[in-house]
């Protein structure tokens, strides 16, 4: 394995059989720009990731100490003959777990940290006031946050209005709302009137100083109560402790788990910034110090390309430290992300918007002799955004590194030096490498879809522009960066709300609601995850898995074992494996490392115990079934209806490739989005329909927005409303209707730019869109020619 020659200049990938990767051997140069490309779940992921990185990894770990080696061999290498020529691998993927309410654009790019350094050393402090460290300046330490608020910046309060919204009825009718339901507010109650209050008044009657201390008081007292006793049951006296609206509201939304009881807790509280610090979630000490006249939370509001502009140091330390931060925040305005602020919360960010703020910390990292691997990085972008992100895998490349990325952009394919095309189609029709080499050659692949859309030169088909059956009027909204903006959406068509990132498409299509007039029935179909645990998966989303659980227990070897229906849950005890309590891993937590999942030891992964796979229905067992792909599963159950339709509209939005039992934690934001649709898509629609989507061609090959287009033009046909925010301009030039927001992101944006069928946006000479969408109306760079709607 080791008589390699020691300058081979190719990673070399010799018998990989990661997910559906056909036993492949590959070559792929280092020191260049590869681009993995291939329809979706065609097994580039499984090459990049779960392959060629997921073996760098493992190399590394076994450089470690040996505690943590002797764990680590559990987590599993790939499944790969050998690899050779491979160097330290830098992993960006759009993760899938949501960062936390504190961490923010600062904590994410370590820019705060510049910035606090810049305040500790160089800031004016008033007069006689000691210097502070720099961990004084950050809110999320116990020396800088704010008393008041704990480092939040926002107090929740709550009051009588929203506490009793119907003051005119008691206590024991419900005055309380805010109260639990059911037999723990009927228990408030009954202590309440043992404590001597009158529950049948109606609540305006009751004495002020009653009110504010059945509302608000802190106490807890302890009383014996003998609850009223219904004739059907016996009820014996119990201690009940009582606890005020206001403490319950509280206690709920500071320690539920359970997000609908916060989200019900949340209706009573009043948010606001916090009095003592306004907002800036920074203790005085703190705020008292300015660096150019201003405080460091007036800094942080900044967007970043201003803050750059205007830092100047006076002295030589200021000098170094401001030199430093504007070299810092350069490569992430080049990334298109200037309009961005150090103290805008992470949860606000796109995916997209994560990758890149990651990229750009690694522009500043000074690795050299590296592989990055990159997944989709263009996801999220304009067009004109993708340039600069072009130029910056560039720089990454000439630094002495090599960058792969899983791409479907066409525009980055064109820009790679060299291109990995996996394939034909998806699952078990792929995992093959139809082509490695430079991308001028991938011409001559006749069974490469990326070949069709990469190579092909043809104008975008015309077609009818339908017209509007009404309009729904947005606004004025002023919100993140719109500002009294009005927008007219068609109804009755499909609609593309284009512009640059940061230019506010998201903030304004989230005004439209359920309560527009004109909507009818509205479906918001996000990227958010559809389950944040292995125990989450396609089956269980869809409620597929319901009806599947029932065909096993009606076979007969469940029936001779008097298995119902709940023995096939992995969920529950008594068919599950007891080991990983149905989960098929079990947690391997890692010293100085984060905690991986490993197959479970007993079931191997399968998630049930012996006795209930035991039962087959049609030669497989509920864990076989679980592993089929959707596509197989729809020829194994082609006559159960009920499992037949879900897994047809899981088809019809191209998620033919992922496997039934697939857990929700592997699903990429754009998959999750997809199976929403098809859930939805599966439900019987009556009356008019407005379809929000957010960015539904993330994460898809241009063969895949084909099917997907064919499925929204389909719901405009039965006539259903389609709006959907995108930068890919094939979908936009098939569109009915396009608004255009920017000019630019940020403070920038915010301003409808124009407005109209796609022809004329194309024509406008303010919109940063236009030259994208001409480009392809006329066929000079290939967009996916016409699906679905109307064409002639």
């Amino acid at each position: 394995m080791h008589d390699r020659d020691p300058h081979d200049p190719f990673v070399r990938v010799r018998g990989a059989r990661e997910h559906n990767l056909q036993g492949i051997d590959v070559d792929i140069p280092r020191d260049v720009l590869a681009v993995f490309t291939g329809v979706s779940g065609s097994g580039k992921s499984s090459l990049a990731f779960g392959t060629i990185y997921a073996e760098a990894q493992r190399r590394y770990f076994e450089s470690v100490a040996p505690y943590a080696r002797r764990l680590i061999h559990q987590v599993g290498a790939p499944k790969v003959g050998e690899i050779t020529g491979l160097p330290p691998a830098v992993s960006l993927q759009q993760r899938r777990a949501a960062p936390t309410s504190r961490s923010s654009v600062g904590t994410v790019t370590n820019l705060s940290n510049s910035l606090r350094m810049l305040f500790s050393r160089a800031g004016t402090y008033p007069p006689g006031a000691e210097r502070l460290d720099s961990d004084a300046f950050s809110p999320n330490t116990a020396v800088g946050a704010c008393p008041e608020c704990h480092g939040l910046g926002q107090v929740h309060r709550t009051s009588e209005e929203l506490l009793v919204p119907d003051p005119s009825l008691s206590v024991r009718d419900g005055a309380i709302a805010a109260w639990p339901g059911a037999w723990q507010g009927k228990n408030l109650r009954d202590i309440l009137d043992a404590l001597g209050h009158d529950v049948d008044r109606p609540w305006r009657e009751l004495p002020a100083r009653e009110r504010e201390w059945i509302l608000f008081t802190d106490e807890q007292p302890v009383v014996t109560v003998h609850p009223v006793r219904d004739a059907d049951r016996i009820q014996r006296p119990y201690q009940g402790t009582y606890m005020s609206a206001h403490r319950y509201v509280m206690k709920t939304f500071s320690d539920s788990k359970s997000p609908a009881l916060r989200a019900r807790a949340e209706r009573f509280l009043t948010s606001a910034p916090c009095p003592a610090c306004g907002g800036s979630r920074l203790r005085p000490e703190a705020l008292a110090v300015t660096f150019g006249g201003r405080t460091i939370a007036e800094l942080a509001a900044v967007p970043l390309a201003e803050l750059a502009a205007g830092l100047d140091g006076t002295s030589e330390a200021a000098r170094v430290l401001t030199d430093d931060l504007r070299s810092r925040i350069a490569p992430v305005v080049e990334l298109g992300l200037g309009y961005l602020s150090l103290d805008r919360p992470a949860p606000t960010l796109s995916p997209g918007e994560l990758q890149r703020l990651r990229l750009a910390t690694q522009l500043r990292s000074g690795l050299f002799g590296v592989v990055y691997v990159l997944d989709e990085p263009s996801a999220g972008l304009h067009p004109a955004d993708t340039e600069a992100l072009l130029t910056v895998l560039d720089r990454l490349k000439t630094s002495g590194n090599s960058v792969f990325v899983v791409e479907h952009h066409l525009d980055v394919m064109r820009g790679a030096d060299w291109l990995v095309d996996v394939g034909p189609a998806a699952g078990e029709h792929g995992g093959r490498v139809l082509h490695s080499g430079p991308v001028a050659e991938l011409a001559g692949v006749a069974e490469s879809a990326t070949a069709r859309y990469l190579f092909g030169h043809s104008p975008a088909p015309a077609r009818d522009v339908r017209e509007a059956t009404g309009w729904l009027k947005t606004g004025p909204v002023t919100r993140h960066n719109l500002r009294g903006v009005t927008a007219e959406f068609p109804l009755g068509v499909f609609t593309a709300v284009t512009g640059v990132s940061g230019s506010g498409k998201s903030t304004l299509i989230g005004e439209i609601t359920q309560d527009s007039a004109g909507v009818g029935r509205l479906v918001s179909v996000d990227q958010k995850p559809i389950g944040r645990t292995p125990r989450s998966n396609l089956a269980t989303y869809t409620g597929l898995f319901d009806v599947v659980r029932k065909v096993f227990a009606a076979s007969d070897g469940a029936r001779e074992r008097g298995f119902g229906v709940g023995r096939f849950s992995f969920n529950v005890a008594g068919g599950r494996c007891e080991t990983c309590q149905g989960e098929g891993f079990v947690s391997v937590e890692l010293l100085f490392l984060p905690s991986t999942y490993a197959p479970c030891p007993d079931c191997g992964g399968a998630r049930y115990n012996p006795s209930t796979l035991e039962v087959t229905y049609r030669g497989r067992n509920i864990a076989q079934v679980l592993d089929l792909t959707v596509e197989s599963a729809a020829e194994f159950f082609a006559d159960t209806p009920a499992v037949a339709r879900s897994l047809a509209a899981l088809l019809d939005v191209g998620l033919g490739y992922l496997r039934l039992g697939q857990p929700a934690t592997e699903l990429s934001g754009g998959e999750a989005q997809r199976i929403k649709l098809a859930s939805e898509l599966q439900r019987g629609r009556r009356g008019h329909t407005l379809y929000l989507l957010d960015e539904p061609t993330t994460g898809l090959h241009p063969a895949d927005v084909d099917v997907l287009m064919r499925q929204l033009h389909g719901l405009v046909d039965a006539g259903h409303t389609v709006v959907v925010v995108e930068h890919d301009m094939s979908v936009v030039a098939r569109a009915d209707w396009v608004i255009d927001l920017g000019p630019g992101g940020g403070d920038a944006g915010g301003h409808i730019v124009a407005a109209g069928p796609p022809r004329e946006i194309a024509r406008s000479r303010t919109s940063r869109t236009a030259l994208y969408l001409a480009r392809t109306l006329s066929g000079s760079r290939r967009s996916a020619s016409g699906a679905g709607g109307r064409e002639v």
